[in-house]
């Protein structure tokens, strides 16, 4: 059984739990050492939209694929290896011919730093010319995917509608494809101002986002992301987005649910960042008209925060589609964004029943 605020196909008439669409990069992480001074990298893969779906695999049990583009060469079927680690299908990769030098196509490299203390993380990004950021309409048969094969939660977001024109032009004619076929979609806002320049800055993102939030069942973002994507003001918020009054954040998502009475599910996470190291986090959710609010993790410690906020995402979109609620959705998704900033890369490296042992308040006692 699903809840009914969503409307989730059952899982006898699809063949996936979940599809996601953006790019799949390669991390290159220094440790607690920095990029530019780094003599070795530890390689993960991650992607803001793929970690979803990975996730739906790995701590979720639940049937994942994902649709990006990778060169024909070794970068990107190590790419694909990892991929397959993760247990995410790859049959939806578009793969394109690689001329030797990276010219015509390459896979996206980011490199992240963790931060520590007064430090804060960073990240480097090297993705020009890559094979996702090509991705045009027409290259995808999303007939098939949302049609023939079927999929209850398709997830994917602004930073790859961010990469180019092409990029947000293949995002909606994606989530007009799943809405036609009862798909629930989730879109994460992921605000990032370098991303955006070459589309016109807050004003290009906005025109882009508020085409696809028409579609949008289920949207997450921060107070910045509603802000800059969408236009909506949040009182109280300071220039360094360190904390924000829940209070004002409330007031905006309602202003948000009435310009788009679409938006089923708004949600975000609440982060004070007192150092790189040492952050308050929780989460909330705006469902069927009420406000549901997670528990508050004060003084969290963070080994690694990058992807935190996919965490959070995978395991809302796991409350819901076990027919948990909205209380418990936004439970999961808060406890598994804490723990997939316990370990480093992207991704999440964590169970279901270790979430559930977080949300119930287990101590960090050794497990033997």
């Amino acid at each position: 059984m699903t809840d009914n605020i969503l409307n989730i196909r059952p899982a006898s008439e699809t063949k996936w739990d979940c599809a996601s669409f953006g790019e799949v990069m390669l991390r290159f992480d220094p440790g607690f050492g920095r990029v530019r001074n780094a003599r070795q990298f530890n390689v993960w893969e991650g992607g803001g939209e793929y970690n979803v779906a990975r996730a739906f695999k790995k701590c979720w049990g639940k049937r994942s694929t994902a649709v990006t583009a990778l060169p024909v060469n070794d970068l990107g079927w190590l790419v694909e290896d990892l991929m397959m680690q993760g247990g995410v299908d790859t049959s939806h990769v578009i793969w394109r011919d690689f001329d030797g030098l990276g010219r015509n196509t390459r896979v996206g490299l980011n490199f992240t730093e963790k931060g520590f203390g007064v430090r804060p993380a960073l990240g480097c990004s090297d993705r020009g010319h890559s094979a996702a950021s090509q991705i045009r309409p027409g290259e995808v048969n999303w007939e098939k995917l949302f049609g023939e094969e079927g999929v209850r939660w398709f997830h994917t977001g602004g930073i790859f509608a961010a990469l180019a024109s092409n990029t947000a032009e293949a995002v909606i004619e994606a989530v007009e494809v799943a809405r036609k076929y009862g798909t629930v979609i989730s879109y994460d806002l992921n605000y990032r101002a370098s991303l955006w320049k070459s589309q016109g800055g807050k004003e290009g993102a906005q025109k882009v986002n508020r085409h696809i939030a028409q579609y949008v069942d289920v949207m997450i973002g921060n107070e910045e992301d509603f802000t800059a994507c969408l236009g909506f003001e949040v009182e109280g918020l300071d220039e360094h987005i360190s904390s924000i009054d829940p209070a004002n954040f409330k007031k905006m998502i309602q202003t948000a649910v009435k310009e788009f009475p679409n938006f089923k599910v708004a949600a975000t996470t609440l982060r004070n960042a007192k150092t790189a190291s040492v952050n308050d986090w929780s989460a909330i959710l705006y469902a069927g008209g009420e406000f549901y609010a997670s528990m508050m993790r004060e003084n969290l410690e963070i080994y690694d925060r990058v992807g935190g906020g996919d965490g959070f995402a995978s395991g809302l979109a796991f409350g819901f589609m076990e027919g948990k609620g909205p209380q418990a959705a936004v439970e999961y998704g808060a406890a598994h964004g804490a723990l997939a900033m316990t370990t480093p890369g992207d991704t999440s490296m964590v169970r279901q029943a270790e979430v559930e042992a977080v949300m119930k308040g287990k101590g960090a006692r050794v497990i033997r």
